[in-house]
């Protein structure tokens, strides 16, 4: 009888700890590499992002910011704008840090709380410095990068951005939405990099937010960039003012976001 009550207890244990498994078994349960790479060329080639049309970096990392993946767009890695490489890395884990269960956060979002004077959150681009030699590695580490074995790869970079183009990833464990780590992507106007980041993190399947909280006032892509900054006057270098409070400037040939898919409806987990 003991025998048989431990024997099922086991069991049980088994179960209950194997449902949550993606949510905390870091870059094991996350999209590598390839996953990565098809993914964002697929969203670059997407009509409607506006921007200038630039090749971009993207990032994934762990939901303990651990880098998982990185990748471009182009033929190679002079394709994108060099800087943009670590600006991905540091787009992922932003919304990563700073996104919950119940809370998508984007880094477009975090645009108007961070600025002087009358920012809720003035600062928080200061905080959680890049880890340098690991976001760049050694001189000769530079034919690796966008590669599976970018010098980032099993790192914590750290870092912290504040304008469009990072997303918390969310999968769907145990019936419920469950922030698992972040994405970053950069490599053009950042209201472009928010709507190319957007549609990388619905080729992954990782956009489960259905009943997720967001700033965006719109349940169907809670997290999604907010254009509501109005203009103080003409006055140059005047910081305009978001009405709710996570607004984020227009750009250069901005586009629709209201047009980006919906987070998806659908459980794959139960």
């Amino acid at each position: 009888m003991t025998s048989r009550f431990f024997g099922i207890a086991l069991v049980s244990m088994i179960v209950l700890s194997a449902a949550p498994l993606r949510a905390q078994s870091g870059c094991a349960g996350l999209p590598g590499h390839d996953a990565l790479r098809s993914a964002l060329i697929s969203a670059v080639s997407t009509p409607g992002n506006g921007g200038l049309g630039n090749q971009m970096w993207a990032t994934i990392v762990d939901r303990d910011g651990i880098v998982c993946a990185v990748a471009f767009s182009g033929a190679d890695r002079g394709a994108q704008w060099p800087g943009s490489r670590v600006i991905s890395e540091q787009k992922a884990n932003t919304a990563n840090a700073f996104s919950l269960d119940g809370l998508a956060l984007s880094t477009a979002n975090l645009y108007a709380p961070v600025q002087p004077f009358d920012g809720s959150l003035y600062g928080l681009q200061h905080s959680n410095p890049i880890d340098a030699a690991a976001a760049y590695g050694t001189a000769g580490d530079a034919p690796k990068y966008g590669q599976v074995s970018d010098p980032m790869v099993g790192n914590r970079i750290g870092g912290v951005n504040v304008f469009g183009g990072g997303l918390g990833l969310y999968d769907r464990v145990r019936s419920k939405d469950r922030v698992v780590g972040g994405l970053g992507v950069s490599g053009d106007t950042s209201c472009a990099d928010h709507m190319i980041a957007w549609r990388v993190r619905n080729n992954l399947g990782l956009d489960h937010l259905k009943g997720v909280a967001g700033v965006s006032g719109d349940p169907d892509r809670p997290d999604n960039i907010v254009y509501d900054i109005s203009p103080l006057g003409p006055t140059v270098g005047a910081i305009g003012i978001s009405q709710h409070g996570f607004g984020h400037p227009t750009c250069l040939n901005t586009a629709d976001p209201s047009a980006l898919p919906k987070v998806a409806p659908i459980t794959r987990e139960e």
